[in-house]
């Protein structure tokens, strides 16, 4: 069946780029509460084209923005596949770096340009249009399918949580399938299998009641900022071990099959940094830069504040001084022991001339899965008749909370498979997504649901 299905998409090629333009229009920001009504008509847009490729589809109103979902449940005997997307994109500034405008796309040299392009409207749709091709040619589907499609995952995914635990029953699956990570390089597609979790949380140190005249009392009360950029300063080494005790007690090695893995992938670090604007690399003595990108864990400071930061000086000792921390966790790293491990250390080392405040924000696991299993060979599989080559098996740096969710919920691995390519500018001005992996990506979808059951 799949040679029908696949020159029906080859065939309506057309049509599939204007829907993908029609759903980049919505200016679907979470973020933005001026946006609220265009999150609802986005919502309604992905529950209409659910219901015209032939799904059985429901919007689901939350605290936030509302959830979609398409059901096709009629095949006896097969897998269940859950099939997760989001509709909510990210704030589009600056604007004035982009070449078109965010929420009109526009096709240049190949590539299809808008807020949300990769990230994450253009690859969510492969799977309603692979889906779609599989009923208006076969009128069935080798699998049954469960599509949710939130609208808040770009602001923490508030409300999905809630929503699936109350749906464990009735969306009981077999697998999962997430398009929302890219492929290793042009021509070289992936599937990951593994993800860093994260926490995140912020410090605050308070000093004197007020800003204060630097040449009045400099020198006689501590200055916020100089005391916390010295507190964060003590937590890393020269090397670039963390110093937090306890840090580093549950993670999870790499075994010497994936640092061979690892180390075969072509990586040309000379072209990396040319493309960062670096002139060297740095990271944990003793790793490659693959490795610490993907499989060991991280301490960043995101962003420091207080005092005066306009144009020109001021002569001022701060009353306040905030930092934000992210860490990138390995699987075997729990987020909430971490998270009171920083702010232990942090209060251990903090000197009575100021005070701290210290706010968690959020965190979750990292996570591995076996590639092994049928359902990751499948995907493979599928994967090569799309693009003609096998893919390689990939960890990512980056954290998807969901997928551990969907574990805890439904006891079941994540398949992630990316169309897209680091270098397409997510969360970035000019965004895109080349239409030759948003084609190849539809092929590769409509193969998998074929080869789940072969």
């Amino acid at each position: 069946m799949y040679s029908s299905v696949k020159k029906y998409l080859e065939d309506h090629q057309a049509q599939s780029l204007e829907d993908l333009k029609q759903f980049l229009r919505f200016e679907s920001i979470s973020a933005d509460s001026k946006c609220r009504e265009q999150m609802k008509q986005t919502a309604e847009f992905v529950r209409n084209r659910l219901e015209s490729a032939g799904l059985k589809a429901e919007i689901h109103p939350t605290a936030g923005h509302p959830i979609v979902t398409g059901q096709w449940r009629k095949a006896k005997d097969a897998p269940t596949v859950l099939i997760y997307g989001h509709y909510d994109v990210q704030p589009p500034d600056p604007l004035e770096l982009w070449t078109s405008p965010p929420f009109e796309p526009e096709v240049r040299e190949g590539k299809i340009y808008a807020r949300g392009a990769t990230d994450d409207k253009g690859q969510m749709l492969t799977h309603l249009l692979a889906i779609e091709a599989w009923l208006k040619t076969a009128g069935k589907l080798p699998v049954n399918v469960i599509f949710v499609i939130e609208g808040e995952e770009e602001v923490g995914s508030n409300n999905l949580d809630l929503f699936l635990a109350e749906k464990k029953e009735e969306y009981a699956c077999d697998v999962a399938v997430v398009s929302d990570t890219s492929m290793y390089a042009p021509d070289l597609p992936a599937i990951t299998y593994g993800l860093r979790g994260i926490l995140a949380c912020e410090v605050t140190l308070t000093g004197p009641n007020r800003d204060l005249h630097s040449g009045v009392f400099g020198g006689a009360v501590a200055n916020p900022i100089n005391v916390l950029t010295k507190m964060l300063g003590s937590l890393q080494d020269d090397q670039g071990k963390i110093l937090i005790p306890g840090f580093y007690d549950d993670v999870l090695e790499l075994g010497e099959d994936e640092k061979k893995e690892f180390s075969s992938l072509p990586f040309d670090e000379a072209a990396f940094m040319k493309d960062l604007g670096i002139n060297t690399l740095q990271g944990e003595a003793g790793y490659s830069t693959i490795e610490r990108r993907w499989a060991r864990p991280t301490f960043d400071i995101n962003g420091i504040y207080g005092g005066y930061s306009g144009e020109g000086p001021k002569t001022i000792i701060p009353s306040t001084a905030t930092a934000k921390i992210t860490c990138r966790l390995v699987p075997n790293q729990n987020a909430a022991q971490l998270t009171s491990a920083i702010k232990s250390h942090l209060e251990s080392i903090c000197p009575t001339s100021v005070t701290m405040e210290f706010t968690d924000f959020h965190g979750c696991e990292g996570i591995v899965f076996d590639t092994s299993g049928p359902y990751f060979q499948a995907a493979s599989r599928a994967i090569q008749n799309a693009f003609g080559t096998r893919p390689v098996f990939i960890r990512e740096g980056g954290s998807i909370p969901v997928v551990a969710t969907f574990q805890e919920i439904f006891g079941v691995e994540t398949l992630l498979l990316g169309w897209g390519l680091n270098s397409d500018n997510l969360h970035s001005p000019n965004e895109h997504f080349h239409l030759e992996n948003f084609y190849r990506g539809t092929l590769a979808s409509a193969s998998l649901w074929e080869e789940l059951v072969s």
